[in-house]
């Protein structure tokens, strides 16, 4: 075995966090179908279905592992260190400002376990709905937008795994950035924030 370096963490959220796993097993075939001519409306099909229907169709919720416990799964996690090298590369007194192609570094280098992540702490779990705005070639659209959301509080526990022992500085600089920019849908207004500490480090191989 390949020597590599584990570090055992531990986030909690000091902010709501919203679910970004899609409710609709069909999105695709859905999104496909209502680009047919003889598609209904938005409007057509909230009369045949009803206004909860459609919500509940476009919702995002949390992924559950085989004993229907919410999770986060691990490549959100490694999509945050991507996002979080990205935000920290341009400031030169920050590692990650000398790493060039993040996104392959981390995708080869810095491993996430397990894949499903629970939610512990989660006590209070509530629909959040909000309108999202777009321009399109159609001028302004308004879109609601439904999410799953657990309440600030929530903790998850994950190992961090990584074959170059400096890396674990660049993931200690990438989870500081968490209490800024958190995890979820809508973390450009704060939501999904967290705190973290570093239960244990280990070396194996």
């Amino acid at each position: 075995m390949a020597k590599r370096y584990d570090m055992r963490v531990e986030l909690e959220f000091i902010d709501d966090i919203l679910g970004s796993w899609p409710s609709n097993p069909y999105l695709a075939e859905d999104y496909i179908a209502s680009l047919a001519p003889d598609a209904e409306t938005r409007e057509e099909e909230i009369a045949n279905l009803g206004t909860e229907a459609v919500t509940e169709k476009s919702k995002t919720i949390f992924p559950r592992n085989a004993d229907g416990v919410p999770c986060l799964m691990a490549h959100q996690i490694k999509g945050f260190f991507k996002e979080a090298c990205k935000a920290l590369s341009g400031n030169k007194e920050y590692l990650s400002s000398k790493i060039k192609a993040y996104k392959k570094e981390i995708n080869t280098r810095i491993f996430v376990t397990p894949k499903y992540i629970t939610l512990d702490k989660m006590e209070n779990v509530y629909d959040f709905q909000r309108p999202l705005r777009a321009q399109t070639p159609q001028g302004e659209r308004i879109a609601l937008a439904n999410s799953e959301t657990a309440s600030a509080g929530v903790v998850v526990r994950f190992t961090v795994q990584t074959i170059c022992k400096e890396d674990l500085d660049l993931v200690r600089e990438w989870l500081d950035y968490g209490d800024l920019m958190g995890l979820g849908q809508w973390r450009n207004a704060g939501y999904g924030r967290f705190t973290w500490r570093e239960i244990e480090t280990n070396v194996n191989g």
